[in-house]
């Protein structure tokens, strides 16, 4: 990206590869984390890269940024790169400096040679001399040339960007929490502009807005990227490329996570149709084997068998990333319809007004996301909903209401020298021992993890066991705040399985805009201190916003719910009869059409399976050809389709 009037040099990149990964090893404690792993990063790549937590994607950055040495293999670099690298080292950085100082730093020869022109001037005060101001003067071109003159204005518009306020930015970063300085630390980086950029799960600092920000930056970004993320709407937003670490290795797919979904479906179906062929091979081989083992004359053919078993090069079974889960919540009492009630409430920390004279309630069937900014009041308004806020107003409790909070301060009150099944045992469910197990089970904890004590667990890992003992309580209302902070992708589509299962209400403080538009009913947000509700899905909300941003509409009140009215049926005459007799015709020889393209879909696809094929890269990647472009010809025709038919539906 380009700040206007940016007359620093752009990032100088090679046209080849600017990184290179070949036969990549790194073990710890004996465990292969990549085992003669290979990729490439080429000049302008916007790599998503993912996988399992405890898989190796941190370890692969800081493995590229030289921190650690690989085992084996190499990973080189091109002379003109330079890398910088997010992580959650920065956190521990802190100074009296204000943090639009502190981001300044990342014009390294500009302020070096601003503080070379304070201290001239300073000496011209009480030694004037003609060398002096010739120097003065050469300082101030270079100055110039660095464009100097800018460097603030540009470490503002990036600060406020990712969500600091104009009166912030003179404020020491001593002052701010870890999330807020890990912010100023990705400034600082971004305006750096270093050939390759490296973060490493960016946007668990940041709010919504400053998501967005940032989406944009980084796909208007001159140089590489890689990005460790579980957010799949950034990683759909920025990446181009995306790579899978899995089982020691580095798997790349050639576009955005909703690619590499469908991609990676397509490949698992090949790999299990070709494992299942060479499993019934190996049988048949076997049985042969085990028929004519003892016969002298069959003796060579025996032979011959037993070796091409040894040498057959083995195809993994398909494992199950996404398997759907069953929960079985039980609620000891239903609640009443309204579960809360807020009646002209105002919040206020000193001067900070967080609420003021508004009012909300909710519904036993809603289950709603809060979003929004940070520093707007989601996790005051959401302590206040479970009545461990103090208030002015009215909060009413609903009848029968059985609330469970869960926030990520809940992981410090695990109790660490349990194990994790006793430690469920200990939250006062009333479940079995076997129910237990099986909620464990779904939240991937297997049989031997489950008796894993609580202060070897990996932070993601403590997150699933307090979300476990949130979902195991008998609560009909749930309030959670930042629920996906720490889980990776599986863990989150369990997650969304039991939210969306879950009968009872709940409120949902997220930034993760893929979880809140599987789970949500309603949306709410704070503006001018105000609760606001939209009556709708995630999507429809976004929809609505943009509609009136690109309408001028600043601040729109959102819609309401309204019935459908239902178009007037059409009159009948000999034109309208004819014209629906030639389209029910055109919708016959559509349909035809579909079935003929399914039909040859269907043998593309059988033919992919054979193993003859599936080790045939050249065939293969003919057919997927075909098959590719087959997809493309069944979607004109289904749009067509649709299209006929409503036309014979406005007709009455």
């Amino acid at each position: 990206m380009q700040f206007e009037g940016d007359r620093r040099p752009t990032v100088r990149l090679t046209t080849a590869t600017m990184i290179s990964i070949t036969n990549l090893s790194y073990f710890i404690g004996g465990r292969a984390l990549y085992e003669n792993a290979s990729m490439f990063i080429k000049p302008k790549d916007k790599i998503g890269l993912i996988g399992l937590n405890g898989k190796g994607k941190s370890t692969l950055l800081r493995l590229i940024n030289g921190d650690y040495k690989p085992d084996g293999g190499s990973i080189s670099k091109s002379n003109e790169c330079t890398i910088g690298f997010l992580n959650q080292d920065l956190l521990s950085y802190q100074t009296d400096d204000a943090i639009v100082t502190v981001a300044m730093e990342a014009f390294k020869d500009a302020v070096d040679t601003q503080r070379q022109i304070e201290k001239i001037l300073h000496k011209l005060e009480t030694e004037y001399s003609d060398d002096l101001v010739d120097k003065l003067t050469k300082l101030q071109e270079k100055f110039e040339h660095l464009d100097g003159y800018s460097m603030q204005a540009k470490a503002e518009e990036v600060l406020e960007g990712i969500g600091f306020s104009t009166t912030d930015l003179h404020r020491p970063l001593k002052e701010f929490s870890g999330g807020w300085r890990m912010r100023v630390m990705l400034a600082k980086l971004l305006l750096e502009k270093p050939s390759l950029l490296m973060l490493d799960e960016p946007t668990n600092h940041l709010d919504l807005p400053s998501i967005e920000w940032v989406e944009n930056y980084l796909r208007n970004y001159e140089g590489a990227v890689i990005v460790v993320s579980h957010d799949r709407r950034f990683l759909d937003n920025v990446a181009t490329k995306t790579v899978e670490v899995t089982m020691a290795q580095l798997v790349t797919y050639e576009g955005n996570y909703s690619f590499y979904l469908q991609e990676k479906e397509l490949r698992q179906e090949i790999q299990q149709n070709a494992y299942e062929n060479q499993q019934q091979k190996i049988r048949q081989t076997e049985r042969f084997i085990e028929r004519f083992k003892a016969k002298a004359s069959k003796a060579r053919q025996v032979q011959s068998r037993v070796k091409a078993l040894e040498r057959l090069d083995m195809i993994e079974e398909v494992q199950e990333d996404n398997a759907a889960v069953n929960f079985r919540f039980r609620f000891s009492q239903q609640a009443g319809r309204f579960i809360v009630t807020l009646n002209d409430i105002s919040k206020s920390y000193g001067p900070l007004e967080i609420l003021k004279h508004t009012s909300a309630s909710i519904e036993r069937t809603d289950k709603i996301a809060l979003i929004g900014a940070n520093g707007k009041g989601k996790s005051t308004l959401l302590r206040i909903i479970a009545g461990e806020e103090p208030v002015q107003g009215e909060r009413i409790m609903g009848y029968n209401v059985i609330r469970a909070f869960y926030a990520q301060h809940q992981l410090e009150s695990l109790n660490v020298e349990n194990e994790i099944l006793e430690e469920l045992k200990q939250a006062g469910s009333g479940k079995t021992e076997q129910e237990l197990r099986n909620v464990l089970g779904c939240f991937l904890f297997n049989d031997e993890d489950q008796f894993k004590k609580i202060k070897v667990l990996s932070g993601g890992e403590k997150s699933r066991v307090a979300l476990a003992k949130t979902l195991i309580s008998e609560a009909n209302f749930l309030l959670l705040d930042e629920p996906t902070n720490h889980l990776d992708f599986i863990s989150e589509n369990i997650l969304i399985q039991a939210l969306q299962q879950y009968q009872g209400s709940f409120v949902v403080v997220s930034h993760n805009r893929h979880f809140v538009s599987q789970i949500a009913n309603k949306i709410w947000y704070i503006e001018d201190k105000q609760i606001k509700e939209y009556p709708g899905t995630y999507e429809e909300y976004e929809y609505w916003k943009k509609k009136n941003a690109a309408e001028g509409d600043a601040k729109p009140e959102p819609p309401k719910p309204k019935a459908e009215k239902k178009p007037e049926p059409a009159q009948t005459s000999p034109a309208v009869s004819n014209l629906k007799k030639n389209l029910e015709k055109d919708l016959k020889k559509i349909e035809e059409q579909i079935e003929s393209l399914e039909r040859r879909k269907q043998e593309i696809e059988t033919e992919m399976m054979k193993p003859e094929v599936y080790s045939n890269f050249e065939a293969l990647k003919k057919l997927q050809f075909d098959l590719d472009k087959l997809k493309k010809e069944l979607a004109t025709s289904n749009a067509k389709w649709e299209e006929i038919v409503n036309s014979i539906d406005a007709l009455g």
